[in-house]
């Protein structure tokens, strides 16, 4: 039976497409009460009248993670409408790609201004409000803050950074009432793989990992949903990103020998290289 959230406010980060879209959906069906954020204030536009159809009470905020400033804008957007934040859930971030010896500092550190930062930006903006609420904090990592590829070092790290901010809210946290859950997805349908390293999105791009393995993002959202709502440590998502972090935990050297017989070969169209999850 799915764990509801009736009457819940939750924020949403990164909302517009992919697992951000199919987030609000599920929590959504699940009674809450939804502030929706990202750049692309159309689409959200789109989404919440979706919603709102329904019978969902869903505000738009148009919000950039990389901006100062931005999250208590959409927080207090989300005072004013609801009175209170329930949920927050920092989903928004995108994939640099490519060997170290082809990138720089600069594509190290865009990656980082979405991925870890904008995560920073997030929670200090809503923290007080989580605590008033005893609320849950969600952050969207990845199989990928467990298991480093080549040619992901900058994917990779960023997502082993929230993994270990996870680690540490936790327990700080704990005392204050606020539950943290790290979402760790694998390969799940969405626009991540689409997006070109300065973050820009390349609707024509083709998603070089196969239909096959890809789970869909609404099924990735119930489980998410599912984990938050029942304030869970972690959750790994996908059947083949539970065996990869599985391997990696108790048996390293042979994950190590696994992705050395592996190898990425540049790009795979324009802007954009072979990334993971």
């Amino acid at each position: 039976m799915s764990a509801r959230l009736d009457g819940a406010a939750v924020l949403i980060t990164g909302a517009s497409a992919g697992i951000g879209a199919a987030l609000a959906r599920e929590f959504a069906h699940r009674g809450a009460r939804l502030a929706l954020v990202a750049r692309r204030t159309e689409r959200l536009g789109a989404l919440a009248a979706e919603l709102q159809r329904d019978g969902t009470a869903a505000i738009v905020v148009a919000g950039d993670v990389t901006n100062d400033g931005d999250m208590e804008k959409a927080a207090a957007r989300t005072r004013e409408a609801f009175g209170r934040i329930d949920v927050v859930v920092a989903n928004a971030g995108f994939g640099v790609v490519g060997s170290l010896e082809k990138l720089s500092l600069d594509d190290y550190r865009r990656q980082f201004e979405t991925n870890v930062f904008g995560v920073l930006r997030t929670i200090y903006a809503t923290l007080d409000d989580l605590k008033r609420s005893r609320g849950r904090l969600a952050i969207i990592g990845s199989v990928s803050g467990h298991l480093a590829t080549p040619h992901g070092s900058p994917y990779s790290m960023s997502k082993f950074a929230v993994r270990a901010l996870s680690e540490v809210l936790r327990n700080e946290l704990r005392a204050a009432g606020v539950a943290v859950t790290l979402i760790s997805p694998g390969f799940v349908e969405s626009e991540l793989r689409l997006i070109d390293n300065r973050g820009v999105f390349h609707e024509s791009a083709r998603d070089i990992v196969p239909p096959w393995i890809r789970m869909s993002a609404a099924a990735c959202a119930r489980r998410t949903v599912t984990a938050i709502a029942r304030r869970r440590r972690e959750a790994v998502i996908t059947g083949h990103g539970k065996a990869l972090v599985f391997v990696q935990r108790h048996l390293p050297g042979l994950m190590s020998r696994l992705v050395g017989l592996s190898t990425y070969k540049g790009r795979t169209e324009p802007g954009r290289e072979r990334q993971r999850t």
